[in-house]
C-alpha cells in the first residue's frame, strides 16, 4: 500500500482543488448526517400531535394522570396541541434546504475531486511520458512496447478512478461511521453497545480482502500487458504475418493471451463475489440486533418512536460504509497494483545520465578516438566488442565492414552515447563522451539508420524533426541534397504531403532519402549513415551518393555498408569479426593484408560485372567516378546485416 500513499502526494500539486472537493465533501456528509435529527423531529410532531388529539376527549378529570403517565407538562400538551403543524412544516423546510445543500455540496465535490484526479493523471502521463524518453536504451531493449503502453494508460487510470473515487468514498464512510456512532452513543449508548462488536469483524475482513486481493490484481495487470504486448505486435508486423500465412498461429497465440486473462478476472471476481455476501450478512446481523433489543425499548417506553426512526437512519448511515467495503477494497487494491507499476517505470535508474559537472560540448571538428573500448549491453553479458581502439581524424570518412554480429552497430551506437562503454573511452575533440551533456553532444551528431523511422505528420515537419525552427528554404536544400526533391513536388501537398503512421505511404527508398535530409537539416560535424542506401535502386543510389560526396566534405562520417564497392575509397576500412577489430586501413592495404577483407571482396567480382539497366549504365557513364559508386552493377549484400546488426545479434 506504499505505493497509493506515494501517489496520493500528487495530490499536493492541486491542493487548493482538492482543499475544495474534500472541505465540499465534509459540508455535504454533515448535511446528510442532519436528516435522520430532522426526521426524529417530524415524526415525533406528528404523533404527539396524534396523541395530544386522543387525550382531548378524555375526561378533563382523567387528564392530570394521562399526562403524568405520557410525562407530558401542561404546557407540553398545549403545545402539541396547537403546535404540531407548524413544527412538521418547519421540519419539513429544513430538510428541503438541507437537500438542497447537500445536492449543492456533492456537485461541488465530484466536480473538484474529478477534476484533480484527472490532473493527478495528467501528471502520471507527462512523467511516465518524459521518464520513457531519458531512460537508457537497454532498457527499451529488454521492455516490450504493449507493455509500457497498458502501464501510461490503464495502470494510470485504475490510479486516477482511486484518487478521484475511492479516496472519496473513504473519507465519507468514516465520516458517517464515526459521527453517526458519535450521534447514537449519545442519543442511546445501550443500543449503541449491540452493534459495536459488529464493527471490529468488518475491520478484520477489509484487511483480510485488502491483502488477498492485490496480489490477484497485479497478476491482472501482468495479464493485460502480455496481451496488449501481442495486439501491438501483431499490428505493427501484420503484413508479415499475412505475408508467412501465419494468421491462425498468430490468432491462437493470442486466444492463448486472452484466456489467460479471462481466467485471472475470473478468479478476482469469484473472490468479490465471496466477500460482499460477507459483507451484507454482517450488516444483516447488525440491523437484526438492533430491531430486536430497539423493539423492546419502545415496549418498555425507553425509546419513542421517533427516536427509533432516527437510530434506524443512523443504523444505515453505520452500515454504508460496510457496503461500500467492496468497492473500496476492489479499487484499493487495483490502484495499488497500478501504482506499483507505475513507479516500477518512474524508480527505474537511467543508464546514461549527465554526471554531475558535465559540460556543453562546444563546437567540434570531428575527431573521434576509441580508446581500449570493450562494450557489454548487459553486466555480466559476453562483450559484444572487445577491446576496440582507432582513431578518425576530422572529415574523414571511416566505413565499417563485418559480417552480422560483428559489431559495427555497436560502434556507432557509442559515440552518440546511446550505451556508455563497459570499459576503455569514446573521445570527440579530446572530450570523453561521459564528460559531456547528451544533449550538446547529439546536437553535433548526424545519423540515419537503416531502419528508418518517420511520424505521423507531413514530409516537412519529418525533415525539420530536430531543428522545428528551420526555414523553407533550408528545409528544401537539404532534400535536393539527399536527391528528395523531386519525388516530394511530384505529390500533390508537395512537403506538406501526410507521410501516415511509421511513413506507410512512402516507399522505402523515399522513406530513407528523407531521413538523409532530416540529418543533413542537422548540419552535423559527424554523420553516421547506417548502409543509407540500401533501400534504393540503383540510379538513385548514385544521385544519393553523389549528394553525400559533396556534403561529406568536412564532416567526419560513419559509413555501416554491406558492399565493399560502397567503401572501397573511404579514409579508413574498419573491418570487424565478432567484436574484434582485425583489420584497419585502406582499400588497397586491406585486400593484401586481410584474409577477411580479401575473401569478401573477391566473392563479390562475378556479381559486380553484371550489367546494370541502360539508364543507370548512362548515368553511370557520363559521371565521374565517385568514391562511393557502385561500379558497373548492382552489388549482392555480403552479409545479411539489416536489422540484425542491432543489439538482439550481437549479443
Amino acid at each position: 500500500m506504499a505505493s497509493i500513499g506515494r501517489a496520493m502526494r500528487y495530490l499536493g500539486h492541486y491542493r487548493n482543488y482538492a482543499i475544495a472537493a474534500y472541505s465540499a465533501l465534509i459540508v455535504a456528509t454533515a448535511a446528510q448526517l442532519m436528516v435522520p435529527q430532522l426526521v426524529q423531529r417530524i415524526i415525533n410532531a406528528v404523533s404527539n400531535g396524534m396523541i395530544a388529539q386522543q387525550l382531548a376527549k378524555v375526561p378533563v378529570a382523567f387528564l392530570p394522570k394521562a399526562l403524568e403517565m405520557l410525562k407530558w407538562t401542561p404546557a407540553q400538551y398545549a403545545s402539541y396541541q396547537t403546535g404540531s403543524e407548524s413544527a412538521l412544516i418547519s421540519a419539513g423546510l429544513l430538510i428541503v434546504a438541507f437537500a438542497v445543500s447537500l445536492g449543492f455540496f456533492s456537485f461541488a465535490q465530484t466536480y473538484m475531486s474529478e477534476r484533480v484526479s484527472q490532473s493527478v493523471a495528467y501528471d502520471f502521463r507527462n512523467d511516465l511520458y518524459a521518464k520513457l524518453q531519458r531512460l537508457s536504451f537497454s532498457y527499451h531493449d529488454r521492455t516490450q512496447t504493449g507493455q509500457l503502453m497498458i502501464r501510461a494508460t490503464d495502470d494510470v487510470e485504475k490510479t486516477r478512478l482511486f484518487i478521484g473515487q475511492g479516496l472519496m468514498m473513504t473519507l465519507q464512510s468514516l465520516i458517517m461511521l464515526i459521527g453517526s456512532l458519535i450521534i447514537l452513543f449519545i442519543t442511546n449508548y445501550k443500543l449503541t453497545l449491540v452493534i459495536l462488536p459488529i464493527l471490529p469483524v468488518a475491520i478484520v475482513v477489509f484487511f483480510v480482502f485488502s491483502r488477498l486481493a492485490q496480489p490477484l490484481f497485479m497478476e491482472v495487470q501482468i495479464r493485460l500487458s502480455r496481451l496488449n504486448a501481442i495486439l501491438q505486435e501483431n499490428l505493427a508486423g501484420v503484413r508479415v504475418i499475412r505475408a508467412f500465412v501465419r494468421e491462425p498461429q498468430e490468432q491462437r497465440r493470442f486466444n492463448a493471451a486472452a484466456d489467460s486473462l479471462l481466467e485471472q478476472q475470473i478468479k478476482v471476481s469469484r473472490t468479490f463475489s465471496f466477500l460482499f455476501p460477507v459483507v451484507f450478512l454482517i450488516m444483516n446481523l447488525g440491523q437484526a440486533a438492533v430491531l430486536y433489543f430497539g423493539g423492546k425499548q419502545i415496549i418498555y417506553g425507553t425509546l419513542t418512536l421517533g427516536e427509533w426512526q432516527k437510530f434506524s437512519l443512523y443504523i444505515m448511515y453505520i452500515f454504508f460504509p460496510l457496503g461500500m467495503l467492496g468497492m473500496i477494497v476492489n479499487q484499493m487494491s487495483q490502484a495499488a497494483a497500478s501504482a506499483t507499476r507505475i513507479f516500477e517505470i518512474l524508480d527505474t535508474k537511467n543508464e546514461v545520465t549527465d554526471k554531475p559537472g558535465a559540460i556543453t560540448l562546444p563546437p567540434i571538428q570531428g575527431r573521434v578516438e576509441f580508446d581500449h573500448v570493450t562494450f557489454r549491453y548487459f553486466s555480466g553479458g559476453e562483450p559484444v566488442l572487445r577491446d576496440i581502439s582507432f582513431v578518425a581524424e576530422p572529415g574523414q570518412t571511416v566505413a565499417l565492414l563485418g559480417a552480422t554480429g560483428s559489431g559495427k552497430s555497436s560502434i556507432i551506437s557509442l559515440i552518440p552515447r546511446f550505451y556508455d562503454v563497459s570499459s576503455g573511452r569514446v573521445l570527440i575533440d579530446g572530450y570523453d563522451v561521459r564528460d559531456v551533456t547528451i544533449e550538446s553532444l547529439r546536437a553535433q551528431i548526424g545519423i540515419v539508420l537503416q531502419d528508418t523511422t518517420l511520424f505521423s505528420g507531413t514530409i516537412r515537419e519529418n525533415i525539420a524533426f530536430g531543428r522545428p525552427n528551420a526555414s523553407m528554404d533550408e528545409i528544401e536544400a537539404a532534400a535536393r541534397a539527399a536527391a528528395a526533391h523531386d519525388f516530394i513536388m511530384s505529390f500533390p501537398q508537395g512537403y506538406d504531403t501526410p507521410v501516415g503512421e511509421r511513413g506507410t505511404t512512402l516507399s522505402g527508398g523515399q522513406k530513407q532519402r528523407i531521413a538523409i535530409a532530416r540529418a543533413l537539416l542537422m548540419d552535423p560535424r559527424i554523420l553516421i549513415l547506417d548502409d543509407s542506401t540500401s533501400s534504393v535502386d540503383a540510379l538513385t543510389e548514385y544521385q544519393i551518393q553523389q549528394a553525400l560526396q559533396r556534403l561529406m566534405q568536412g564532416r567526419t562520417s560513419f559509413v555501416i555498408a554491406q558492399r565493399i564497392s560502397t567503401v572501397r575509397n573511404a579514409d579508413q576500412i574498419l573491418v570487424l569479426d565478432k567484436g574484434q577489430l582485425v583489420a584497419q586501413g585502406r582499400h588497397e592495404q586491406l585486400i593484401e593484408e586481410s584474409p577477411i577483407y580479401a575473401e569478401i571482396y573477391h566473392s563479390q567480382l562475378m556479381e559486380e560485372t553484371q550489367p546494370v539497366p541502360e539508364m543507370v549504365a548512362a548515368s553511370l557513364a557520363s559521371a565521374s567516378p565517385l568514391p562511393f559508386a557502385r561500379g558497373m552493377g548492382a552489388a549482392t549484400a555480403t552479409d545479411d546485416d539489416g536489422a540484425g546488426d542491432g543489439q538482439a545479434d550481437e549479443r
